[in-house]
């Protein structure tokens, strides 16, 4: 699977995680775009900067399933930093439990995401 591959599953993995908590607060107009958009930019960079950081583009970590701590790990750190840029862009208070549910499910969603990735390049092999 190829980097671009992998990056636009990324963003589309967080897309898919903001609009479901979103719905999940029955909140999914058009009137709350601005509002998810400050939960998936900050998400977006956060997790980018730590994938990289993490080696989550490397095909060695990409394509092996005892690796898959690493997305989850990723994914909840980079929500603990995107829940921080979110009240700062929005100029409201950082709430932990927040935080905290959205770093299990978006740890949860990324490597349900990259264990679907280890898969499709397994039977590509």
């Amino acid at each position: 699977m190829s980097k671009y591959t992998l990056i636009l599953g990324d963003l589309i993995a967080i897309a898919i995680l903001t609009v479901i908590g979103f719905a999940s607060h029955g909140e999914t107009d058009v009137s709350y775009l601005p509002r998810m958009a400050a939960t998936f930019v900050p998400l977006a960079a956060g997790w980018f900067a730590l994938a990289a950081a993490l080696g989550l583009f490397e095909a060695e970590r990409v394509h092996n399933a005892r690796q898959l701590w690493r997305p989850a790990l990723a994914a909840f750190f980079a929500t603990q930093f995107a829940v921080i840029l979110r009240g700062l862009w929005l100029n409201s208070a950082v709430v932990p439990l927040f935080g905290m549910i959205l770093g299990a499910t978006s740890a949860l969603g990324m490597t349900i995401w990259r264990g679907i990735a280890v898969w499709l390049g397994r039977k590509k092999a």
